[in-house]
């Protein structure tokens, strides 16, 4: 009986030591981490902040977030009145420039012309009279019929009468002509200031209203109809799927293997098929793994920042801020 109860005491001795073999087995298996296939990740979205150069009040709104637009489709509008004040009075500042312009370049009036020319046929008329006295006087003076005072009184007339015809002739030019040449191309100068003026006019009227420069989701409005809008301040934000990205942080001993193109496969919680993109950024510059990373065999490593885009498709579902696992190569 003392036998039986010493072989089985042995017995479960022994077993007792086999359970603490498997278990400090177990213990040092289980204090080895796990290997993580690829790397953590999150997605990231580059923001279009579509704002206007003009302040004003926001008249209208027209999208509202979690719409997709297209390129062109309108997406708010302020109120314009200010700017169409400004355009109409550039526009009719030009056409007065003009008209000053080309009353320059066609001279005086008709009718003023030809009171000029009237005069100059007048003036003609008189000289010709005066010519034919003159003559009269110089044969008398020859023949002492007449007086020499008579005689100077007749050229003098003569005199008269052809610097009255070649003024007059000069007056009749300078109408037909017009404006002299600075102050037509001072009037040209200042129609050229009054093109530019209204241009600016109408480009500060066309942008109280602003479109979609890309197609994409509207991920915010940031301000109401009837609120003030200050100039440059951001309406609304624009996400094109183009600017839909995943940031993933590689350890500095696999970056190496890694390169411009290559193929990234990205795992989303939820999602039935991992998103296929490439490689499209590797920072030449390393940092310590980022707090939003939680990965225990990468805390405290030197890491490179390596950016993954894709086609708009595949961009247009992932979500920004989303978690994702990031496995690089086919």
């Amino acid at each position: 009986m003392i036998r039986d109860r010493v072989l089985s005491g042995c017995r479960i001795s022994g077993m007792i030591l086999r359970l603490a073999a498997a278990a400090t087995l177990c213990l040092a298996a289980g204090c080895k981490p796990e290997e993580e296939a690829g790397v953590q990740g999150y997605v990231e979205g580059e923001f279009v902040y579509v704002s206007s150069p003009v302040a004003g009040t926001l008249a209208g709104l027209h999208v509202q977030r979690g719409d997709s637009v297209q390129i062109g489709q309108s997406l708010f509008e302020l109120e314009d009145t200010p700017q169409v004040a400004a355009r109409d009075q550039a526009a009719q500042r030009l056409k007065q420039g003009q008209a000053s312009l080309e009353d320059l370049t066609k001279g005086k009036r008709p009718s003023e012309i030809e009171a000029v020319a009237a005069q100059l046929e007048q003036a003609r008329a008189a000289l010709d009279l005066a010519e034919k006295e003159f003559s009269r006087q110089e044969g008398l003076v020859r023949s002492d019929a007449t007086t020499t005072q008579e005689f100077d009184r007749a050229r003098s007339a003569r005199d008269q009468g052809r610097q009255q015809v070649a003024r007059l002739e000069a007056e009749l030019k300078t109408a037909q002509l017009g404006a002299r040449s600075d102050q037509i191309a001072a009037a040209q100068a200042n129609v050229q200031g009054l093109e530019a003026a209204l241009a600016g006019a109408e480009w500060e009227l066309s942008q109280t209203r602003r479109t979609a420069p890309q197609a994409g989701l509207i991920f915010d409005t940031l301000f109401r109809p009837g609120e003030w809008v200050a100039a440059g301040r951001p309406v609304v934000m624009l996400l094109p799927p183009s600017n839909i990205k995943v940031r993933a942080f590689v350890p500095e001993t696999q970056v190496g293997a890694i390169h411009a193109g290559d193929p990234v496969r990205v795992t989303v919680d939820g999602a039935p098929q991992p998103a296929v993109g490439r490689v499209s950024f590797i920072s030449p510059k390393a940092e310590y793994t980022p707090p939003v990373i939680y990965s225990r065999s990468n805390r405290s490593k030197l890491v490179f920042l390596v950016e993954t885009v894709f086609d708009p498709n595949t961009a247009a579902q992932l979500h920004p801020g989303q978690p994702v696992d990031v496995e690089f190569g086919s």
